[in-house]
């Protein structure tokens, strides 16, 4: 099976994320293009562009870059909650259409600030249930004509698509990515996503997720190709281990110094609580798994950090490349001196 390297394209309101350069202008379309830009030019599949309410809209970012590139995949995170099943399933296959099929979509489903945009997500079995049924109506709407389908939270009547996604040899429609480490969000996961996300948990962590899902695809009587998994986690490297570590240490330390306060809803999620409980096992796991950004502020991504060489860090991907893992999600900031970075002195190592 192919390996995906995928990147992150910081959209946010303010500068500095996660310790980016603070330049002029950081979300301007211009500075937007010179990251997808050099994805492409150094080796990279594409990026993912996250989601929340306050950022700039995912999908008109992604829809921008893919006018400017020609080979960059956005990997566009999208709520059940801000669109409706057919108006998103029409723009999806849109873009894919304008854009040579080079859409992916990652459905988030955590909670986010639902009372500024309308929302009423409800208990977490109601947001997860929504999302089943919003993932069913979409694959339907790509691959189908004259869709009819009643749901809970969803439905539509007599509905096709005039413009289909792209597809190419296996490929139906744009992949879609899912995260999510509940009980309910793994069903959804095991019987309706292509692509499972998983945050930078040890290696034990992900093995035994990988065969609960693959457990739950089978007792659930999963009806597409087998689920496939992805790691999205920092990665920190330099030309010697001991630079690594020493630059690693002083970011660390200059969270402290910081205290960088934590999103709620993020702290609340299951996924995100499993990468926290993670530094009462020590600071570095497995081979070189720092876990003391978590407890300085660090979040999703930034939470855990794999720390080296390229060789070292190459290595611990292809320990997770074993368990089962083909999609990788990486990033690290400054965000566009390390596109160049890690795509010319890791990817190399990854695909060789």
């Amino acid at each position: 099976m192919s390996l995906q390297f995928l990147w992150y394209v910081p959209n946010q309101v303010q500068p500095g994320h996660r310790g980016d350069d603070v330049v002029a202008g950081h979300n301007s379309l211009d500075t937007l293009t010179s990251h997808a830009l050099a994805l492409e030019e150094h080796g990279w599949g594409g990026a993912l562009i996250g989601t929340g309410w306050g950022r700039p809209d995912t999908f008109t970012v992604a829809t921008a870059l893919a006018a400017r590139t020609t080979t960059f995949q956005p990997l566009i995170a999208v709520r059940p909650g801000y669109w409706r099943p057919a108006h998103f399933a029409s723009a999806a296959a849109t873009l894919d259409h304008l854009a040579g099929g080079r859409v992916l979509i990652n459905i988030v489903s955590g909670k986010d600030a639902l009372a500024a945009y309308g929302d009423s997500e409800g208990d977490q079995a109601h947001r997860y249930a929504r999302t089943k049924e919003f993932l069913q109506i979409v694959r339907r709407l790509w691959t189908e004509e004259d869709v009819t389908y009643r749901g809970d939270h969803f439905g539509v009547t007599g509905s096709t698509l005039e413009i289909r996604p792209v597809v190419r040899g296996e490929r139906r429609h744009p992949r879609l990515y899912f995260g999510g480490a509940s009980e309910p969000a793994e069903r959804v996961a095991a019987t309706e996503a292509d692509v499972q996300l998983f945050w930078g948990e040890p290696l034990d962590g992900v093995a035994a997720r990988i065969e609960r899902l693959k457990d739950l695809s089978e007792r659930l009587g999963r009806e597409h190709p087998p689920l496939e998994f992805g790691l999205r986690v920092t990665t920190l490297i330099r030309d010697t281990t001991e630079q690594a570590w020493a630059d690693a240490e002083a970011k660390v330390e200059r969270m402290a110094e910081g205290r960088l306060s934590r999103d709620v809803n993020w702290q609340a999620a299951v996924g995100q609580r499993r990468l926290l409980d993670l530094a009462a096992r020590g600071d570095v796991l497995d081979d070189n798994l720092y876990t003391a950004p978590g407890k300085y502020g660090g979040g999703g991504a930034g939470t855990t950090w794999l720390v080296g060489s390229a060789e070292d860090v190459a290595k611990s991907l292809r320990n997770y490349q074993a368990l089962g893992i083909t999609h990788f999600v990486l990033s690290d900031t400054p965000y566009l001196p390390e596109i160049k970075r890690q795509g010319d002195q890791l990817l190399p190592l990854l695909r060789g």
